[in-house]
């Protein structure tokens, strides 16, 4: 019971310091003096923070155990102060305690536990920055600085289900050109018309490989903007398409084959996140399932994209929580979270 009053008493802390991505210091330096004082030699890059179970042998795998510490801001809605954690009935409310203030202090409780007994491997605990905006100064920075990974676990709000394979991103600007003219005489040539042409087209792309838990290549265009006034034929019309891609496709696959199709100006933001899969026949994911915990495919992306070793996606809360006015943390969640956690890596062979 001690770990989880302790795990309680640090998210509520998280919660009442603001932890925006980009601008984590203060969450981050509260962090850092909590795990400092209970021993821990805590190594820091920008707002994120990191440190190794005693004892690390290079001859042993390592597995990661990683959350982010990073909250979008609140949206309107909220009937309490979001920074102002409150306990009502078995909920503690506020900013970030579901996504993904409980996966950080569960996984770093069963740090602690799985650190106080001999196990297989070594094993290291990451609190990441800039989760919520994929920056590059999050998880991506920080990689580079530890040794190298057999298995990671990734802090996510998935009712303690192992997402085993997650999707992919890829965010398109494209640019239709036009004339323009005035709108009262049949002159110039509307941009906006060339790009309902153009999105009608994506729409209708389809990618042939279906992944049993991921589904389909999905496109979607999903803002837009043209015109000047009124009167004015726009000769220039900019839209943005979000690509949700399966583990059968990089980026850079998917992007190549809609220029093939596509007649406009398009340029990706980036090919970074690209969908992951773990094979089920992992012993995690074994062990998982024997614990009754089935494994399912992930619509939405997280830290996993930006890591090039196996991972699973698991931890307390419902995704559907997240970023809402209300947010909130389930205590049995949590208490439950801890457990599994050290059930499933306790002794493991990876």
């Amino acid at each position: 019971m001690e770990h989880f009053y302790n795990a309680i008493d640090l998210l509520k802390g998280m919660i009442a310091r603001p932890s925006f991505s980009k601008e984590e210091a203060d969450v981050a330096d509260y962090l850092a003096l909590q795990w400092q004082k209970t021993g821990h030699k805590v190594q820091r890059k920008g707002n994120n923070l990191w440190f190794v179970a005693p004892e690390f042998d290079t001859g042993r795998p390592t597995i990661l155990l990683n959350s982010h510490i990073d909250t979008v801001r609140p949206v309107s809605g909220w009937n309490n102060d979001p920074f102002l954690p409150e306990e009502i009935d078995d909920c503690l409310y506020g900013l970030g305690s579901n996504d993904a203030g409980a996966s950080v202090v569960a996984l770093y409780e069963a740090f602690v536990l799985l650190s106080a007994k001999s196990q297989p491997y070594n094993l290291i605990f990451l609190a990441s920055a800039e989760e919520e905006i994929s920056g590059v100064n999050g998880v991506e920075s920080v990689l580079g600085e530890l040794p190298p990974i057999s298995f990671g676990i990734v802090g996510e709000p998935t009712s303690m289900q192992p997402a085993i394979a997650e999707k992919g991103l890829l965010v398109l600007d494209c640019i239709c050109h036009g004339k323009a003219g005035h709108a009262a005489r049949n002159e110039g040539v509307n941009a906006i018309m060339k790009a309902i042409q153009t999105i009608n087209c994506l729409q209708g792309i389809s990618f042939p490989l279906q992944s049993d838990l991921l589904g389909t290549v999905k496109i979607t265009t999903t803002m837009i903007n043209a015109g000047t006034q009124h009167n004015v034929i726009p000769d220039r019309c900019e839209f943005t398409v979000d690509v949700r891609t399966n583990e059968f496709y990089s980026n850079h696959d998917i992007y190549n084959e809609i220029r093939k199709i596509v007649d406009c100006e398009m340029i990706a933001r980036s090919f970074r996140m690209n969908s992951s899969r773990i094979d089920p026949n992992h012993p995690f994911v074994q062990r998982a399932g024997m614990l009754g915990k089935l494994p399912f495919g992930s619509p939405t992306l997280s830290d996993q994209a930006l890591m090039n070793f196996p991972t699973i996606k698991m931890g307390p809360g419902d995704s559907s929580r997240s970023h809402t006015a209300g947010e909130y943390i389930r205590f049995s969640e949590i208490r439950e979270a801890i457990t599994l956690y050290f059930k499933l890596l306790d002794g493991i062979n990876v």
